[in-house]
């Protein structure tokens, strides 16, 4: 006998100013047509009568402006239509952004420079999605930044990055990435070394200034920026140091009133601080959730979000490579000379000699062609993971998402661990 609910095909009629929500069961896609009418997701027009296919454990929210016909087939894990949908209040956030960049180009100044901030699991990365999405349909051309180490857009886990979004994101895909900018951070929170978290930071907010100083367009267009949800203590003094970083004009809090009260306390009176709701359609993910889906991108990495790519696994010598991590515990008081105080190491860059303890960890290939302190501060070119070690023949194999030889043979290694299981 079929299974009901793996059958299942409905048809959801949306009202204007509504909302399709579903969630797609784990080991199972669910496919999506529009029949008639205008839809789009997180500011991506759909195209009528097109299939599009949404792998396991996707959240999709469709908005319609004017009404719709949605015919949904496949397993979801819930499904249903709301009218409840702050897509007014975030698309008049974009109207206000947008004012802001034709000032800026009638006066041959910068585009508006936004953080989004807010605790885990509000809709930030959606939101500057949707942000990015309706810029680009206006003929802008925004950097998106994220500096979300744990669950980044851009790169994978444990990396800050950025990309200059000249187009829509796919709707199945999300946004290209042909040439993203990409940081090594090696951990999946900033508090692991906060001090080597917000240096990089603000290198990553220098390099996007020297963008913008050569690109009109991208200068005019301006900045989103995506943070984690780390918002007590250290956290919220990271945010903090980002906004100064990049030179916000606005900062825009989901879903916290707490939060949105000290940012107004603390922020310049030239920057916005703004309070939007989050979509009821945002659900809070667990431990084992959110670490699922770190895998899933790491994964994605190597063989693409649909499986189609095809990476390389070849043999690297420990002579040829030179390895290293980022950061040493400080000395203890015993250990130092009298009236010395312990330094702080946290951006000091440790040699590693090549051992089993490498075996599954990601490195990241560094684009520095120098050994010294300058290196933590330069961008990463790939990664590779480590599938094997043999001490004995002093080699180690790794899958690339390229043909041998490495690009650069200065590696960095990561905390995210990733298991090549086909």
């Amino acid at each position: 006998m079929a299974d009901d609910k793996e059958e299942r095909k409905e048809e959801y009629k949306l009202e204007k100013f509504s909302e399709l929500r579903f969630e797609v069961e784990s080991k199972a896609n669910v496919y999506l047509e529009l029949c008639n009418g205008m839809a789009e997701v997180f500011g991506t027009e759909l195209a009528k009568n097109k299939r599009y296919v949404f792998q396991a454990g996707s959240k999709v929210a469709v908005f319609t402006w004017h009404g719709c016909t949605i015919k949904l087939s496949g397993k979801t894990e819930v499904a249903y239509v709301s009218k409840e949908t702050p897509m007014v209040m975030y698309v008049n956030t974009h109207a206000a952004l947008e004012q802001m960049r034709e000032k800026a180009d009638a006066e041959n100044s910068r585009g508006p420079r936004v953080l989004v901030v807010g605790p885990t699991d509000v809709g930030k990365s959606t939101l500057c999605r949707l942000l990015c999405n309706y810029a680009v349909r206006l003929g802008r051309a925004p950097v998106l930044a994220d500096l979300d180490v744990g669950q980044n857009q851009i790169g994978i886990p444990g990396t800050i990055g950025a990309i200059v979004v000249e187009r829509p994101a796919d709707v199945e895909e999300g946004f290209s990435e042909a040439a993203p900018l990409c940081f090594h951070f090696g951990h999946k929170s900033p508090s692991e070394n906060i001090t080597l978290f917000n240096l990089l930071v603000s290198r990553l907010a220098d390099v996007i200034n020297l963008r913008c100083e050569s690109s009109n367009k991208a200068n005019i267009s301006g900045v989103i920026i995506n943070t984690g949800g780390w918002i007590r203590g250290g956290g919220y003094e990271s945010i903090k140091q980002a906004a100064g970083a990049f030179e916000v004009d606005a900062v825009i809090v989901l879903d916290q009133e707490r939060l949105y009260n000290e940012m107004k306390r603390d922020m310049p009176e030239f920057v916005k601080v703004i309070l939007l709701p989050k979509s009821g359609g945002v659900v809070e993910r667990s431990t084992h959730v959110r670490a699922e889906s770190r895998d899933a991108k790491v994964r994605e990495y190597f063989y693409g979000i649909k499986n189609t790519l095809y990476p390389h696994t070849f043999e690297v010598k420990f002579a040829d490579v030179k390895i290293f991590k980022i950061g040493a515990p400080p000395l203890p008081e015993s250990c130092l000379p009298l009236g010395m105080k312990a330094q702080d190491n946290k951006t000091k860059l440790v040699p590693l000699l090549p051992s089993n303890n490498i075996l599954h960890h990601v490195l990241s290939i560094n684009s520095s062609t120098t050994i010294d302190q300058s290196m933590i501060e330069a961008n990463t070119l790939g990664f590779i993971v480590v599938t094997s070690v043999n001490m004995e023949k002093g080699t180690f194999n790794v899958l690339s998402p390229g043909a041998p030889p490495l690009p650069n043979t200065n590696l960095f290694v990561m905390d995210i661990q990733f298991m090549d299981i086909k």
